[in-house]
């Protein structure tokens, strides 16, 4: 027999999935080792160049709060991908079984592989509206997921409606509800082995916390630290930081969505990488920032504002200051008109120059971000997939330290 034609459609739109969540899950794992590595961003994975520049959909997808859960838990959290690419492994299974067994006809078998082919389709359009409304950025293999979701449950309902006009089959309607509940639990079964695997490989990463060095003189005497919340909290963190700087910009995001924020009060030191103000750099990396971090220093009450309206326009912010280095003040003036009679004064260039030599006092590298809890540096390897493990513990252990101070 012959497979008809929405089944081979089915089939193949599930090994495409399958590929497309297992290179993401790959991707993904490559991390655990806590390093920096290229991943792919094709909708033909293998077939362009590695993105080891992070400037791909696929790692600011990747390097969001969304791309993983479980994170206080586990370093990095177990991916998305991982359950998906054990639902789609299910899902191709099921398919290749309605074609060898010949089953195609069959109304039992056809309306729970469109039934479950259902549940990839609503989590394409979850994670696609966060990728638009919250990310920002669209990821091809996520693409390439989301459309071979849509084609298995379009060729799953064909097959199904087709079974409908085909002759009934042995067993058709009769103990409809105990073989799709084994079916369940079956796919169930796929996404619980696959996890628990992960878990039981992941490696422990909780022996880093704490050990990448802390502040020698970190009291603020020229008052130039810029608060970031208004949190009551006695625990103080610090980021070094610019505010045209991307990794700045993701680190932000992710501790806004780790619900770590009440445990500790933030606060930003300003350290632009611009040579128009930076004299520890020899060129722009970052053009408008030495402008806008003086706009920050300007703003009071208002500064995290400035810090919210410069991440949402940094690509522009950037490339209108490589054009013509006035832009930035300029852009930043027309935003908040407030700040225009601060910005570029004697006063403001002195506390942007005094937050270098705060760095420079403390022998920080030119590197961001850079972020201290009470003064004990969080590991540069766990400010992006690894934050919420490693700040949920690096604060609980300065918490912990102090309790056994007290009680001394």
């Amino acid at each position: 027999m012959k497979p008809r034609i929405p089944t081979i459609l089915f089939v193949l739109a599930a090994v495409a999935a399958t590929l497309f969540a297992a290179v993401s899950t790959y991707d993904f794992v490559q991390h655990l080792d806590r390093q920096l590595h290229g991943i792919h961003c094709s909708f033909v994975p293998g077939l362009g160049a590695l993105d080891a520049t992070g400037s791909s959909g696929c790692h600011a997808a990747l390097m969001s709060p969304w791309s993983s859960v479980l994170r206080k838990a586990i370093w990095g959290g177990i991916p998305i991908a991982l359950p998906g690419l054990a639902v789609y492994a299910f899902l191709l299974f099921r398919g290749l079984d309605l074609w060898l067994n010949r089953r195609e006809g069959s109304r039992n078998a056809t309306v729970f592989l469109f039934m479950a082919s259902l549940l990839p389709v609503v989590t394409s359009i979850a994670m696609g509206v966060i990728a638009v409304g919250l990310i920002g950025e669209v990821c091809k293999l996520c693409v390439g997921m989301y459309v071979s979701s849509f084609v298995m449950a379009g060729t799953a309902l064909w097959l199904w409606l087709a079974s409908r006009k085909a002759p009934a089959e042995a067993g058709d309607g009769e103990g409809v509800v105990k073989p799709h509940v084994l079916s369940a639990i079956e796919g169930v079964g796929f996404v619980l082995l696959s996890v628990l695997v992960y878990v039981m490989l992941v490696p422990d990463a909780s022996g880093y916390v704490g050990t990448c060095g802390s502040l020698k003189k970190p009291q603020d005497p020229y008052g130039v630290m810029v608060p970031l919340d208004a949190n009551p909290s006695e625990k103080t963190m610090i980021e070094v930081m610019d505010p045209l700087c991307p990794a700045c910009r993701g680190f932000s995001r992710r501790f806004e969505a780790s619900g770590l924020g009440e445990a500790v009060h933030r606060v930003a030191l300003l350290m632009p990488l611009d040579d128009t103000c930076n004299w520890m750099v020899s060129s722009a990396v970052h053009p408008g920032a030495c402008a806008v971090s003086e706009a920050v220093l300007c703003a009071g009450d208002q500064a995290t504002a400035v810090f919210d309206w410069a991440f949402e326009h940094q690509e522009e912010i950037r490339e209108a200051a490589t054009q013509d280095p006035a832009k930035a003040a300029e852009m930043v003036k027309a935003a908040f008109p407030a700040v225009a009679s601060c910005v570029g004064s004697p006063a403001v260039r002195s506390k942007v120059n005094k937050s270098l030599r705060w760095a420079v006092a403390n022998q920080l590298p030119v590197l961001q971000p850079q972020v201290f809890v009470e003064g004990v540096r969080l590991c540069d390897e766990d400010t992006d997939l690894g934050m919420d493990f490693a700040l949920s513990r690096l604060i609980e252990g300065r918490i912990a330290a102090e309790k056994k101070e007290e009680g001394k």
